[in-house]
């Protein structure tokens, strides 16, 4: 009994400082991390927001890959944007796994969380969320040269390339619908329903948790 309030606090603690949680009394063990809030990258945001830190993140999952224990890794999306750096270097990890992955979009993926929504071996939405796609943006002083035009083309670029290597969407209806005027009021982009992310190809299914669940069961047994 002892033993089992000892395990029961280290998972509350577990879910309190990481937002993540080792589910192993399942048929399969599964470890759950959750992305949520603005990508915190190599900036410090106000302590009022919500943030994903990635240097917290990336441990996690070297932890995940290199676990005995763990047999696959489930991951919880509710993202607002954030770093384009950190958001891509965390996306880059999860789809260069061995283990099997599965994403699970709740809420919304917006901007950095449609690469990481992607990344996974196969991806989910609730049919109540949405994907925003739009060109990357920053704040700020920018000196209107030339040469950094290139640099936020070339970051775009390296962003198209990861969504289209990772799901069915090709790079010219990504495009289409990141630089879309009709849609955003003060932007440019694109908000997609969850269905309308199946249809277009970015997201492989609409989900439930239990479905998710199952999917994740699924590629674990096929491995």
């Amino acid at each position: 009994m002892a033993e089992e309030n000892t395990k029961n606090k280290e998972k509350i603690d577990e879910i309190k400082e990481l937002g993540t949680v080792s589910a192993f009394d399942g048929k399969h063990k599964i470890y759950c991390l959750t992305i949520i809030g603005e990508i915190e990258g190599h900036n410090v945001l106000p302590e009022q927001s919500k943030t994903t830190k990635y240097e917290h993140v990336i441990p996690q999952l070297v932890a995940v890959e290199e676990s005995e224990e763990i047999e696959g890794l489930l991951i919880i999306l509710n993202t607002v944007g954030g770093d384009v750096e950190a958001g891509l270097a965390l996306a880059e990890l999860i789809s260069g796994m061995k283990k099997p992955t599965v994403s699970f979009v709740l809420g919304g993926g917006h901007s950095i969380g449609v690469p990481l929504a992607v990344s996974a071996k196969r991806s989910y939405i609730a049919p109540s969320a949405t994907m925003t796609v739009h060109p990357v943006r920053t704040n700020g002083l920018v000196i209107g040269v030339p040469r950094m035009m290139n640099h936020f083309a070339r970051m775009q670029g390296r962003i198209t390339d990861f969504v289209v290597r990772n799901s069915k969407i090709s790079a010219e209806r990504f495009t289409s619908l990141m630089m879309n005027t009709e849609e955003m009021v003060t932007d440019v982009g694109s908000v997609l329903s969850g269905e309308r992310a199946v249809e277009e190809g970015l997201i492989d299914e609409i989900g439930s948790l239990g479905s998710v669940i199952e999917g994740l069961y699924e590629l674990i047994e096929k491995q």
